[in-house]
């Protein structure tokens, strides 16, 4: 089955209009005006890259979702790097790291997704997005070790945007993350708004806080903490018997009118993941829009289908996207509908796995058993 790219379109003009609202929210900080702009210019370049090497038979997704790290200095519930059993293997080096980001720019991947354990447990990654400045790096980090340094990297960076993950105000927050965490958390944004950084808030949205996160007296609490980008990461279930608290069809498809009724307003950037992939004619993950890179150099899926089998350790990035693997799940993506648990890849994950059988021995050392 040839490989259906009429979605790319689709993907393309989404990233674009996604960049101008950004542009739009920050008309009133020159600084970070001048970014967006100059980031358009940037992305359309990085899609007729894409669209040529396509054209050549190298597939290359807009998005890169980077675990850096299976470091955290929390322990939250239900996260799923630690529900992963990811091997105590060797990460990346901080210059292999550099290596495979220069590279993702170079093809055409304009924006990495920053994902740990908690990405500044290695702070090196500062570096390496401030070099990279025609790539868009959005951080998801609990914020805790944000410090002044980090601060003064952000400032000078507008190509690296964090984001603060929540699960809603107060308990909400520390029934996952711990006591307090929440009271912390608000002390680091505080600093991020005092010193007029671009930040977001990622919010975790479960069958139970649905309603508390979508009300319009949280979003004003949002927005009177300064976040410019507010993703809404509906719930995945990486543990057996935790499917109940998956958003449920209707709420799904509330929050997609929802986000596009607040998006409609430009007071922020609102965003849902994974969101009605109907659109994109099915799921994303696999290259069709995003490919996981985890810890220990693993080409995967997607961060929740932790399969592999091709490392980027010695393996350049442009040869390692065209795994037999991943074009398998693309090729057969029509399996993947959205399910009850809002991820595909989960539901099916017993078929994904069986794909590495018909193409070559898994290599990714996790727990198979998922």
């Amino acid at each position: 089955m040839a490989e259906d790219t009429k979605y790319i379109a689709t993907m393309n003009e989404l990233l674009l209009r996604a960049v101008k609202n950004v542009l739009w929210i920050s008309l009133r900080r020159p600084s970070y005006a001048y970014f967006a702009f100059k980031t358009i210019l940037t992305q359309r370049k990085a899609a007729r890259l894409r669209l040529s090497l396509e054209r050549s038979g190298v597939h290359v997704p807009p998005y890169l979702i980077a675990s850096i790290t299976n470091r955290c200095n929390l322990r939250c519930k239900s996260c799923f790097a630690q529900a992963h059993h990811r091997p105590a293997g060797e990460e990346l080096s901080a210059q292999r790291w550099r290596e495979v980001m220069s590279e993702a720019e170079a093809l055409g991947i304009s924006v990495v997704f920053v994902a740990g354990g908690e990405p500044l447990v290695r702070k090196e990654i500062l570096d390496i997005s401030r070099d990279l400045k025609n790539t868009l790096f959005v951080m998801f980090t609990n914020g805790l070790l944000i410090d002044e340094d980090a601060l003064s990297r952000f400032k000078k960076q507008p190509n690296t945007i964090p984001m603060i993950s929540m699960e809603g105000v107060g308990q909400d927050t520390d029934v996952r993350r711990g006591a307090g965490v929440y009271a912390r958390i608000l002390e680091k944004i505080n600093k991020l708004r005092g010193a007029r950084i671009l930040f977001g808030v990622s919010i975790t949205v479960t069958r139970d806080n649905y309603e508390t996160v979508t009300s319009e007296q949280f979003l004003r609490t949002v927005s009177g903490l300064g976040a410019k980008i507010i993703f809404f990461i509906e719930f995945i279930p990486v543990e057996e018997g935790t499917g109940e608290k998956t958003v449920t069809d209707a709420q799904r498809e509330s929050l997609g009118k929802h986000v596009d009724a607040l998006n409609a307003r430009r007071e922020a950037l609102f965003v849902q993941f994974p969101g009605d992939e109907k659109i994109y004619d099915g799921c994303l993950a696999a290259g069709r829009g995003f490919v996981h890179i985890g810890p220990g150099g693993e080409l995967e899926p997607c961060p929740f289908a932790p399969f592999s089998d091709t490392n980027i350790k010695q393996r350049p990035l442009k040869e390692a996207l065209q795994s037999l693997f991943l074009k398998k799940i693309r090729d057969n993506h029509c399996r993947l509908d959205e399910t009850g648990s809002g991820c595909a890849l989960w539901e099916n994950r017993r078929w994904v796995q069986s794909l590495l059988t018909e193409t070559s021995s898994p290599k990714s050392g996790y727990d198979n058993n998922l």
